[in-house]
């Protein structure tokens, strides 16, 4: 067994640490400390985000492979193949360091490795418990809804995590064990809460003090991993051998293995709307292949399921990027800036006519411009994976309607959609109707009191009793992030100085003080997000919005796939021409067409579509 170090690599990157940069970078701090980049007219905005961006890219990103790690995964040997084709774990994305991003491998930081705190009893179970946050300040009464968006959002951020991030199954042994104050219903005290696996690359001679570490088991690559599996596996089970296509739910042979072990419909947290958008971008992804088949008639099962993989990848990117985001965080300034890093300031127009017009991301986005990893070796971080934790999206009642009158189907209940029953509402009701339920549906505000009812009493596929709300505080401390105000402060942002100033509402922070006994500094950071007032249009938190300025882009600007190789020489022209003339209207449509009145003259899937009741007169 070989223990081995990387160079270490500095806090500070030098990634555009001139003179005019520093200028560029103090500038915005200076703007946005005094005034706020929500607060400036559209174009200083934009200029103030660019400025935060570099900052955050110097100061924020940092490796956990510069400690002592052994029997880290190892990628096949490179191949030909290697250079046109994503692999199935992620591996060889980076030519020169295969091992980058792949599946096993670690999780970064945007904070400094010195100021991750030790995942020891008294830190993770410190007062307040993480089960009194949950019944104090997260219980849901009644939905907060976020009037602004429906509920895809929800449906589709999970989506996008199957892909980004997992910590891996949890290990029954050793839970943490949270004491339970005398009336709390819990059915055992004290309450279990699962530990996250520990990091099998973790060098057991490594010295005292040195910073935790966890692996992610998808791969770090933007890359649909949910879709096309994380092993070589994985993906030839999905996988039909004919012109590129995938299984599907309900072919002749559905993508559930025979060993339960292996059915993603147990994995916890499986649920109707993941399992509707499967199913959806795996249409589209064959939708892909039958296109390209007709232009290339001559490719191969082999050739038309790799490309089709690049190009749905891409556009499951760019929907992300300009569609799902900026429905969510809908100021006019972040709007701007999500489009301009897909097409850059130039615009969707100038790109459409004249393709790339400049090197600079900035004029004409990060897609086909130069793989740049700022000095770091790209990961996902622990730090993205808190940020991430909104599950208030989700509701915990769901009133199902037909897409063709709006008559009602069905009430049911998160409980019942949640598991290997979603499975049952793909067979028993038609994919457009419950599209369209989706789509005329709120879902819940990121905020305080607003965690699903189900989630707080959830039972796993294992039989493990869970409360969601409470496994995520104690996530965030277990994993050394920050609590709120020091969270704040290693992201150059003001602490909040006392909690009327956190929370803008006077009855919601006396709560929150009374739970953290006057110590503004305990509160959790997941606390800290959901109390914050939120800059116009948004639909979660300022403070997370600055770990996806920088982690937003990061994931595009790393990855070969979206820079150096994305070329119609590697996608194809009619690959690169599929990713430009759609959106997720159009996926909706492609394969739904009776949505057409419901989604009529809107430009976002991702806001509230049109009733189909019909009028009189």
């Amino acid at each position: 067994m070989s223990t081995h170090r990387r160079a270490a690599r500095p806090a500070t990157t030098g990634y555009r640490t001139s003179l005019p940069w520093r200028i560029v970078t103090a500038a915005a701090h200076y703007v946005d400390r005094r005034v706020g980049w929500d607060r400036l007219p559209v174009l200083a905005g934009l200029l103030t985000l660019f400025g935060l961006r570099v900052k955050l890219r110097q100061k924020n990103l940092y490796d956990t492979g510069v400690l002592p790690a052994v029997d880290e995964p190892q990628p096949a040997p490179p191949s030909a193949s290697h250079r046109v084709d994503r692999t199935a774990d992620g591996s060889h994305n980076d030519l020169a360091e295969p091992r980058m991003g792949m599946a096993g491998t670690r999780f970064g930081r945007n904070i400094p490795l010195d100021a991750i705190a030790p995942a020891a009893p008294e830190d993770v179970l410190s007062a307040p418990s993480p089960r009194e946050v949950s019944r104090a300040l997260l219980t849901r009464d009644r939905l907060i809804p976020a009037e602004s968006v429906n509920s895809l959002v929800s449906a589709w951020l999970q989506f996008m995590i199957r892909d980004w991030f997992s910590h891996g199954t949890s290990p029954t042994d050793r839970p943490w064990e949270v004491p339970l104050v005398a009336d709390d219903p819990w059915p055992e005290n004290p309450m279990r809460i699962l530990r996250t696996p520990d990091d099998p690359t973790r060098d057991p001679q490594a010295p005292p003090g040195t910073p935790d570490t966890r692996v992610n088991v998808s791969s770090h690559w933007w890359d649909a991993s949910q879709i096309y599996g994380k092993n070589e596996a994985e993906q030839q089970r999905l996988r039909t051998g004919r012109l590129g296509r995938l299984h599907l739910w309900d072919d002749e042979q559905a993508p559930v293995p025979a060993d339960p072990t292996q059915d993603p419909t147990r994995v916890p947290g499986f649920w109707l709307g993941l399992a509707m958008m499967q199913d959806l971008f795996t249409r589209e992804h064959n939708a892909i292949c039958d296109h390209l088949h007709g232009v290339y008639p001559s490719w191969s099962d082999e050739e038309l399921f790799q490309r089709a993989r690049l190009v749905n990848s891409a556009l499951l990117a760019k929907i992300h990027t300009v569609e799902w985001t900026p429905a969510v965080i809908s100021h006019p300034t972040t709007v701007k800036a999500l489009r301009a890093n897909w097409w850059g300031v130039a615009g969707e127009r100038v790109h459409n006519l004249f393709g790339r017009v400049s090197g600079s991301e900035v004029v004409s986005g990060i897609p086909g411009g130069e793989t740049d990893h700022y000095g770091v070796p790209y990961s996902l971080t622990e730090e993205f994976v808190a940020v991430y934790r909104m599950h208030p999206l989700i509701r915990d009642e769901w009133h199902l309607r037909a897409a063709a009158d709006d008559a009602s189907l069905r009430h049911c209940t998160l409980r019942d959609i949640s598991g290997p029953g979603a499975l049952k509402f793909l067979e028993t009701t038609e994919m457009a109707d419950l599209l369209y339920s989706f789509g005329t549906l709120h879902p819940g505000l990121v905020t305080l009191h607003n965690f699903p009812a189900f989630l707080q009493e959830f039972e796993r596929p294992d039989g493990h009793l869970q409360d969601l709300a409470a496994t995520d505080i104690l996530r965030s401390r277990e994993l050394g992030v920050p609590r709120y105000n020091e969270f704040r402060r290693l992201l150059r942002l003001e602490p909040a100085r006392n909690f009327a100033e956190l929370a803008h509402d006077p009855a919601t922070a006396g709560r929150i003080e009374r739970l953290y006994d006057g110590d503004i500094e305990k509160v959790d950071l997941m606390v800290g997000l959901y109390a914050e007032k939120l800059p116009a249009g948004f639909a979660f938190s300022d403070t997370a919005f600055r770990i996806f300025i920088l982690m937003a882009s990061r994931r595009l600007n790393s990855d070969r796939f979206f820079t150096t190789y994305y070329t119609p020489e590697v996608y194809s022209r009619a690959g690169m021409a599929w990713i430009d003339d759609n959106s997720m209207i159009t996926v909706l449509l492609r394969h739904h067409p009776e949505l057409r009145t419901a989604l009529s003259g809107l430009t976002n899937a991702f806001v509230p579509w049109h009733s189909a009741a019909r009028k009189d007169g």
